[in-house]
């Protein structure tokens, strides 16, 4: 152990974390964080790396992802993460979803999205099966990473480019008055933010106790479209404006949901809505589904699989695909917010995304924590 002494030390290195040192770099502090692995494996590389802000929440959580969409823009050059896609195109195949897309385009949140009807999709996404839809949204917000090497590339060039020291592999035991004691011995900081992410039995959690938070499960695919397959921008579909809060919460999602415990009770009954992204090498990562637990089995129900299959080729248009690859995520939910920021005391804050939007809010979180900590 070296006698160093850090303005920040930063308990966990997926994307809240990451966000977190990249906010207190920027202002010129010391920065250390620690990880108990040995290099990121956690929730943050098993999503889409789809920056979403279209259908987050309204207020903090849909300002927080328009912001971090733009950290993103800036950083990912600097970073050298390809910006794989721009834009989202969210289908509406039942009239009472398309319903849903003309209250959500009357919102502020709405601003800069287009509604297309389903003549106009077939010349701008041919890609889309549009058969018997009313038409789809198109929003020119989102952007998409590869996330399982956007992640590792942030922190390089974290350690790079602004001094951050990392050190992995170092599990945490307390958060000190000097600091942190870890399994190695203390690091001395002046402030901490803990960024427990799935790991709440850890250091954190007396802190995160009262909040009854739990985890969530999901089942994703990668498969390989037919050669020469684009598509243009990612895709979500009907499924998503029961879930995505800012679709959800307005009063027209009512009608579509009862209508898809009808005809996609399935779906819902295993939390899924449909994402589709292309990654550089054309395959497609597909998703999701959501099994809440204390403790979530590491088992994968080939069922779910086929049902999030199913959605694919209702919405794509494509003739065929491989799956290629098969695994599952987890991350916290629960809780009064989609994010929760603890503070212990003036030096300590614990901040926890429960809503699965880490990579579509984490450096406008960031920026929250900081400019509350004075």
């Amino acid at each position: 152990m070296t006698g160093d002494t850090f303005d920040l030390a930063v308990v966990g290195a997926g994307i809240v974390g990451l966000a977190h040192a990249l906010v207190a770099a920027r202002r010129g502090w010391r920065v250390v964080v620690i990880d108990r692995d040995d290099r990121c494996v956690g929730a943050s590389i098993r999503n889409f790396g789809f920056i979403s802000v279209s259908g987050q929440g309204a207020g903090d959580t849909w300002r927080r992802a328009m912001r971090s969409r733009d950290v993103w823009a800036e950083v990912a050059p600097l970073a050298g993460i390809p910006i794989l896609q721009r834009g989202l195109w969210l289908t509406a195949h039942r009239p009472e979803a398309w319903t849903v897309l003309e209250a959500f385009a009357r919102t502020p949140m709405g601003h800069g999205c287009d509604l297309v009807v389903a003549a106009d999709v077939g010349h701008r996404a041919p890609e889309l099966r549009m058969d018997g839809a009313v038409g789809a949204m198109h929003s020119p917000h989102e952007l998409r990473v590869e996330s399982r090497q956007a992640v590792p590339r942030l922190a390089g060039w974290l350690a790079e480019a602004h001094g951050v020291t990392f050190r992995w592999g170092e599990t945490v035991l307390d958060v000190t008055p000097e600091g942190l004691r870890t399994v190695t011995g203390v690091i001395k900081a002046s402030r901490v933010v803990v960024c427990p992410g799935t790991v709440l039995t850890g250091v954190a959690r007396t802190w995160l106790a009262p909040f009854n938070l739990r985890l969530t499960q999901l089942q994703m695919l990668r498969v390989r479209p037919p050669a020469g397959f684009r598509l243009n921008a990612p895709v979500m579909g009907d499924l998503s404006l029961v879930r995505y809060r800012g679709y959800a919460d307005l009063p027209e999602s009512v009608a579509l949901r009862t209508r898809l415990q009808i005809e996609a009770g399935d779906a819902l009954a295993n939390g899924i809505h449909l994402i589709v992204v292309q990654s550089a090498d054309c395959t497609l990562v597909v998703g999701d589904s959501h099994h809440d637990a204390l403790s979530p089995l590491p088992f994968a129900s080939e069922e779910v699989d086929r049902i999030i299959l199913r959605h694919l080729h209702e919405t794509v248009d494509l003739a065929t695909c491989e799956v290629v690859e098969r695994w599952t995520g987890v991350y916290p939910v629960g809780g009064p917010s989609d994010a929760l920021v603890v503070a212990p005391d003036d030096r300590v804050r614990v901040v926890v995304v429960t809503s699965g939007t880490g990579a579509s809010t984490a450096f406008g979180l960031a920026e929250d924590v900081f400019g509350g900590w004075q």
